[in-house]
């Protein structure tokens, strides 16, 4: 058995923004390979799913991101599972846009859930994969990046991304870390000049919050 974790924060008010592609991702891999609904469970949202015939578990945490490590903490232990049998699948805004990256172990990276996870667990030895959100343009605090959403030009670029991180994921479970490492670890080609002052200028179409704070969505279950 499996545990894959999507990362993220749970309501509307997060929904689509770059600090919730780990739930996309995850949402994406329960569409194509989930064998059961969403589910209240472990603080977050757990889907049943098979990939040729192996046993995956789906985790979205409900915790709210820098609480993360609690929800992962309680599957983890439930199912007696081995540090090895769990991915995590995060943003990173120190990878550019869309780049994939993939690491057996190691630190966070400055990624809040994904250290509240390592902490929780008292290991490093966690498999993860990075989804790349671009870093944040001079003047913007980190914090209002991440919980800001996708420019019109960057949407179509993270959604092949997150369509390909699902099917990584898949990969991870037939084949294992370093074979994704092989595979994914690659730096995507560069946008062109205009298309990179577009997407990074402060403008109509830059990220920004939202204040509606209505209720939990299920992140396994809608899109973005």
């Amino acid at each position: 058995m499996k545990l894959v974790v999507g990362l993220g924060n749970p309501g509307r008010k997060y929904q689509g923004t770059r600090h919730n592609v780990g739930y996309e991702v995850v949402a994406q891999v329960a569409q194509a390979y989930g064998t059961s609904k969403p589910r209240a469970k472990f603080e977050g949202e757990l889907v049943e799913a098979s990939i040729d015939g192996r046993q995956v578990l789906l985790l979205c945490p409900l915790t709210y991101m820098n609480n993360s490590g609690r929800s992962v903490r309680a599957a983890r232990d439930f199912y007696k599972l081995n540090d090895e049998e769990l991915l995590v699948v995060s943003d990173d805004a120190n990878l550019p846009l869309a780049q994939l990256r993939f690491r057996a172990k190691g630190s966070s990276g400055g990624q809040l859930g994904l250290a509240d996870v390592v902490q929780r667990l008292g290991t490093q030895e966690i498999a993860r994969l990075r989804l790349g959100i671009g870093a944040a343009p001079p003047g913007w605090e980190l914090s209002d990046w991440v919980l800001g959403r996708f420019t019109s030009h960057e949407r179509p670029e993270i959604e092949r991304a997150i369509a390909s991180a699902a099917e990584a994921v898949a990969d991870w479970v037939r084949g294992g870390t370093q074979y994704c490492m092989n595979r994914y670890n690659v730096r995507p080609s560069a946008p062109d000049a205009a298309e990179s002052k577009e997407t990074t200028g402060r403008n109509d179409d830059s990220p920004s919050r939202t204040s509606d704070t209505r209720r939990h969505d299920d992140p396994l279950n809608n899109g973005p």
